[in-house]
């Protein structure tokens, strides 16, 4: 009986090997953390999960997974493959790039400031405060589009009213005496 050779593993690297036959280092999300863009994605999906009611459970029946899978997604514990992003922006009525917007990724509308859009309530995690997502969820169930645009320039009038209003205390608490 003759004895076959056996294979040997092909080495991390050497002067000889050729760039084919070289083994790359894998990352680890235990060790390494999970990559920021995966968050990044992750943390898009859960956004708009939220703003459209649905829960895990109800994503995850939607495109075939377990809500623990999505869960980890959502953290960006495992990454989204392609195939599946896709599968999410029909399920979660969203263009692929808008798991993107916002992570830096080079154009312009993606590297936009929340500073730019919030103003002096700039904080990354203004849309995972619940009040914030009940307000939006309210805004676009009202189906009547005059209605909502004039509630829209209510909230613009009475935000600006305000800042002048703070204006003004300040002044008055800074500025002469009143006479």
């Amino acid at each position: 009986m003759a004895r076959r050779p056996t294979a040997k593993p092909a080495p991390l690297a050497s002067p000889a090997t050729p760039a084919h036959r070289v083994r790359k280092a894998t990352r680890s999300v235990r060790v390494d953390g999970p990559d920021q863009i995966d968050v990044h994605v992750g943390s898009r999906v859960r956004l708009r999960r939220t703003l459209l009611g649905m829960s895990q459970t109800d994503l995850g029946n939607a495109i075939g997974l377990t809500f623990q899978q999505v869960q980890k997604y959502e953290r960006g514990m495992n990454r989204v493959s392609a195939s599946r992003l896709w599968t999410l922006s029909n399920v979660l009525d969203v263009p692929v790039s808008y798991f993107f917007d916002g992570s830096g990724g080079g154009s312009e509308a993606s590297t936009i400031e929340p500073a730019r859009i919030w103003g002096d309530a700039a904080d990354k995690d203004i849309l995972n405060n619940q009040e914030v997502i009940e307000l939006i969820r309210a805004y676009y169930r009202i189906s009547h589009l005059t209605f909502r645009r004039a509630l829209y320039e209510l909230v613009k009038a009475a935000a600006k009213a305000d800042a002048v209003s703070a204006a003004e205390r300040v002044t008055i608490v800074d500025g002469p005496p009143l006479t």
